[in-house]
């Protein structure tokens, strides 16, 4: 959060680029579109075109030109490179802000005029070839930005370690879910699922780093509790086809729901909010299930113990066992479990608001640049 003295408003405009996106980051951009515009700051948002199908920037009231950078690294990106140099060259700004690695890369070869901020959103986990190569592009974005910005504390010092020198901490708040639109028995009769039967939800795109499997293999433990609660996972991603082969072998009591827009019905009718990931830094889901006072079980990762503090039960990465434990202990103690919701609804209270995110960058864009251009996307 930034100081009380730093100026809301910042009159000049920015250039917000992100890459292929489903989820967290695109929901981000979006929010930062619709709180800078508000604030009389010019939004111009570049990206694939899909993003802009997805999360609607223009009626956020930015301008968007597409610029397709895909997730992973290929030939294509140098054509990525030209289109955001010709975006930037065609609607000058004041500041450039990418989002992520692979947006930063092709922002920091682009050889914007402006100052170039770059958000870290993830960890690179990949091994490998991907892995030494995201290795590498993790390092000539540290070198050549302006500001480096980290959504946890372990990015920030990854991005110092790698030579950024001017490396800071802006936590991502996650968009405020709208009231549920169904009552909490409406919402489990969907799965079948009586009033005495616990509903366990986990929402996250399906992806390896969300490690479902260990969730899988925990559920496949749960057959024999009476009553066996029932998992159901929202989001889509490559990894649907082999979470889908490893529920039907061990029988898992797992449901695949693919993409959900109504994330706040979910909670509403959960008893149970589970985050299996090997890494994540303020993740979405987290924020939502503790501002609704779902009783949260996570990976002790990343960024989400300094999330999370006491309001959720945290459980080391990989471990089934752990998640295994951890579930039956919440699920056996209906007082801890209300408990640890109230607990985590009032941790979750003390978070920075999206009004506190767009304040933090209009303070960062105004100290960049503190007398912009008039010009507006």
């Amino acid at each position: 959060m930034t100081d009380a003295s730093s100026p809301a408003q910042w009159p000049g405009s920015v250039a917000l680029v992100l890459a292929s996106s489903t989820g967290g980051v695109g929901q981000h951009l979006r929010s930062l579109a619709r709180g800078l515009t508000a604030e009389g700051t010019g939004v111009l948002v570049c990206g694939p075109a899909a993003t802009q199908d997805q999360f609607d920037f223009t009626a956020a009231g930015a301008r968007f030109v597409p610029v397709e950078i895909p997730a992973s690294p290929t030939p294509a990106d140098a054509r990525a490179v030209t289109a955001l140099r010709r975006a930037l060259t065609d609607t000058p700004v004041d500041v450039v802000h990418a989002h992520g690695l692979r947006a930063g890369l092709v922002a920091v070869l682009a050889r914007p005029a402006a100052p170039l901020v770059v958000t870290w959103h993830n960890a690179v986990l990949a091994g490998g070839l991907r892995g030494g190569l995201s290795r590498l592009a993790e390092r000539i974005v540290a070198r050549n930005v302006r500001v480096a910005l980290g959504a946890s504390a372990d990015l920030v010092a990854r991005a110092s370690a790698l030579g950024a020198t001017d490396a800071r901490l802006a936590p991502v708040a996650a968009p405020t879910l709208p009231a549920p639109r169904r009552r909490r028995a409406a919402v489990r009769a969907e799965f079948g699922v009586g009033p005495d039967r616990p509903l366990i939800l986990s929402v996250g795109r399906l992806h390896p780093q969300k490690r479902y499997d260990i969730l899988v293999d925990a559920a496949a433990r749960w057959r024999t509790r009476n009553p066996a609660p029932v998992v159901v996972i929202a989001g889509s991603g490559p990894a649907y086809l082999q979470l889908a082969a490893r529920i039907s072998a061990a029988r898992a009591p797992v449901t695949l729901l693919g993409h959900r827009t109504d994330v706040a019905d979910l909670l509403a009718g959960a008893d149970l909010a589970v985050v299996t990931s090997d890494w994540e830094a303020r993740q979405l889901f987290a924020q939502e299930a503790l501002r609704a006072g779902v009783p949260l079980v996570a990976t002790d990762v990343g960024g989400l113990p300094e999330l999370v503090g006491d309001g959720a039960l945290l459980v080391p990465a990989g471990d089934v066992d752990a998640v295994d434990a951890a579930v039956r202990e919440l699920l056996d103690d209906e007082t801890r479990r209300a408990e640890l919701g109230r607990r985590g609804a009032a941790h979750a209270a003390t978070w920075p608001t999206e009004a506190d995110t767009v304040h933090t960058l209009a303070a960062l864009y105004a100290e960049l640049v503190p007398q912009p251009a008039s010009r507006t996307p």
